[in-house]
C-alpha cells in the first residue's frame, strides 16, 4: 500500500468513527442540563400507595340491601331482575370517607340497564326521583340509609351516550358534564361547555358490553376526571366550595333497572 492509500485509509476510518459516535451518541440535553422525558404508562395494576376497597372474599365495610348485593366469583354483584326489583339501589362502603383520590376499578354490566360509582357522597337525603311501584311493593318505602347523594361516574354501556359522564345523583344539577366534554361550572348556578376530549360517538366504542372495563376516577378539589379504558371520558370543574360535589364523602356502587353489575379489584389512594 502506497503512501496516498494509507493517508485515505485513515481518513475513511476517521470519519467513519466520528459518523458512529454521532449515530450512537445521547441526545443532547436542552440548555442548563435539562431533558424532555415521556410520563410512564399507567400500570392499572399497580397499588403502590392505594388501600383496597373489597377483599374479593365479603361485603366487609359494605352497606346494602341484601336482596341485591352479593359477592360472587371475586366481585361485588348486584342484581335486579323482573321478579325482584330494585330501582335505584346502592352498596355504599362505610368504612372510609375521601375527598382528593384517585379511584380504580373494574366494572362489568349485564343486560339493559345501568350502575354507577359514586363517590364523595352521602346517604339519608330525601330522594327526589319517584319510586316505581313495583319497587316499593317490593322493598317497602325507600330506606335513605341504602341511597346515595353526590357525584358518579356513570356507566351504562347500552346507552349511546351516557357511560363516562359526570352525573350528580339526587340532585337538580344532574348530569354536568356528558361524554367527551369539557365543563366547568358553579355548582347548582352555572355549566359552561368550554371543549371536547373527544367526539362521543368514537368514545363509546372503547366500552366494553357484557365485559370487564377499566374505570379510573381522579378527583383534585373541584376537578373530576373519569378515564375508562384508558381513555378520558369527561372532565368537571366545579369552582363552587358550598357544592355537594366539592365535599368530603363515601364511596358506593349503584344499581339501577332490571341489569347485573359485577365490580372488582377496587382500589383508592387518597391525599387527604
Amino acid at each position: 500500500m502506497n503512501l496516498q492509500n494509507l493517508i485515505m485509509l485513515c481518513a475513511i476510518t476517521m470519519i467513519s468513527g466520528v459518523v458512529s459516535a454521532q449515530q450512537t451518541a445521547p441526545a443532547k440535553p436542552k440548555p442548563g442540563g435539562m431533558s424532555f422525558t415521556e410520563p410512564d404508562s399507567m400500570d392499572f395494576n399497580d397499588h403502590a400507595g392505594y388501600v383496597s376497597l373489597f377483599d374479593g372474599k365479603s361485603l366487609k365495610g359494605w352497606d346494602g340491601n341484601p336482596k341485591f348485593w352479593r359477592v360472587e366469583d371475586g366481585a361485588i354483584v348486584g342484581e335486579s331482575t323482573a321478579q325482584n326489583p330494585s330501582g335505584n339501589s346502592y352498596i355504599v362502603n362505610r368504612d372510609m370517607k375521601a375527598k382528593d383520590f384517585t379511584l380504580k376499578f373494574e366494572i362489568k354490566v349485564e343486560g339493559k340497564g345501568g350502575s354507577g360509582i359514586q363517590y364523595r357522597s352521602i346517604t339519608g337525603v330525601p330522594w327526589l326521583a319517584k319510586i316505581a311501584d313495583n319497587v316499593t311493593a317490593n322493598v317497602g318505602p325507600v330506606n335513605l340509609d341504602w341511597m346515595m347523594t353526590g357525584p358518579q361516574a356513570d356507566f351504562w354501556p347500552s346507552s349511546p351516550v351516557w357511560t363516562g359522564q359526570f352525573y350528580s345523583e339526587n340532585t337538580p344539577m344532574r348530569i354536568l358534564a356528558w361524554r367527551g366534554q369539557v365543563v366547568e361550572g358553579y355548582g347548582e348556578k352555572s355549566k359552561r361547555l368550554m371543549g371536547n376530549v373527544g367526539d362521543r360517538k368514537a368514545l363509546g366504542d372503547v366500552i366494553k358490553m357484557n365485559d370487564w372495563n377499566q374505570y379510573t376516577v381522579i378527583v383534585r378539589g373541584g376537578v373530576f376526571i373519569h378515564i375508562l379504558n384508558g381513555a378520558v371520558m369527561a372532565v368537571m370543574i366545579d369552582d363552587d366550595p358550598k357544592s355537594s360535589n366539592n365535599q368530603t364523602g363515601m364511596i358506593g356502587i349503584e344499581i339501577e333497572a332490571t341489569t347485573k353489575v359485577s365490580v372488582r379489584n377496587m382500589w383508592i389512594k387518597k391525599l387527604n
